[in-house]
C-alpha cells in the first residue's frame, strides 16, 4: 500500500510587503510633491505651502482623519519593521511606544525616509537607509529606552526632575535671568555704535557714510 503524502506548506513569501499609507496621507504626499514638483498654477493651487500636511511631522497633522491615518501607518510600519529588520531583543521596537512621544516622531520621520527610498529609481537611497537611518534609530531608541520597558511601560523616569523644572521658584529664576540679559542689552547698541565710529559703505564706486548720507574721500 502507497503511504499517503504529506499536503504541500502553505507559501510564505521570504520578506513582507512594506505598509502603504491610506489614501488621505498618500494625497498628502501627492501635494506635497506637487509643492516641489509642480507648475506655478499647481502649487498656487495648494494654497500656503507652509501649512501643508507633512507626514513625517504629527504637529502638521491638523485633520482628525489624517492623525487617525497617520497612526495606523506606524503602527503598521512599526510591526512590519520588528518583523523584517530586528533579529535580537535590543532591536526591538517597544509596544508601548504611543506613549513614548520621542519615538512617535522618530517612527513618523523613519517611515516617511523609507517609503521614500521605495519610490526612488535608484538603489542609493534604500541602502542610505539601511545604513545611516535605521542604524541610528535603533541606536537612539536604546539610549533613550534603555530597558525601562522590557517587563511593562514604565512611568517617565525624569518626571521628577521636569516636575522640578516647572515650579514657580525654578521658573522665577529663569525669567529673573532672561529680564537681566535683556536689561544688560538694552544700552549696547548705542555705546558699540559711538565706539565703532562711522559706517562706510561703497555704493557705485564711491564711498559713502551710511550715518551722514555724505561721499567720503578714502
Amino acid at each position: 500500500m502507497k503511504p499517503m503524502s504529506s499536503p504541500d506548506p502553505m507559501p510564505v513569501p521570504m520578506v513582507a510587503t512594506f505598509p502603504h499609507p491610506g489614501r488621505q496621507l498618500e494625497q498628502a504626499y501627492r501635494e506635497l510633491d506637487l509643492a516641489l514638483n509642480g507648475t506655478d498654477e499647481q502649487r498656487k493651487a495648494l494654497g500656503t505651502l507652509r501649512t501643508l500636511p507633512r507626514p513625517w511631522d504629527p504637529d502638521s497633522l491638523a485633520r482628525v482623519q489624517l492623525r487617525r491615518e497617520l497612526w495606523d501607518w506606524l503602527e503598521a510600519f512599526t510591526i512590519w519593521l520588528n518583523t523584517e529588520y530586528v533579529w535580537d531583543v535590543v532591536g526591538v521596537v517597544p509596544y508601548c511606544w504611543p506613549q513614548h512621544p520621542h519615538l512617535v516622531r522618530e517612527l513618523a520621520v523613519l517611515a516617511d525616509q523609507r517609503r521614500r527610498a521605495a519610490l526612488a529609481l535608484g538603489s542609493d537611497a534604500l541602502e542610505e537607509w539601511h545604513r545611516y537611518a535605521l542604524p541610528a534609530f535603533i541606536d537612539r531608541m536604546r539610549q533613550r529606552v534603555k530597558n525601562h520597558c522590557d517587563d511593562g511601560h514604565q512611568q517617565w523616569p525624569v518626571k521628577g526632575r521636569h516636575s522640578h523644572h516647572l515650579s514657580e521658584p525654578a521658573t522665577t529664576a529663569r525669567a529673573q535671568a532672561f529680564a537681566q540679559d535683556v536689561a544688560a542689552h538694552q544700552t549696547r547698541p548705542a555705546a558699540s555704535q559711538e565706539s565703532a565710529g562711522p559706517w562706510l559703505r561703497v555704493v557705485d564706486g564711491q564711498t559713502i557714510d551710511s550715518g551722514t548720507g555724505e561721499i567720503v574721500d578714502c
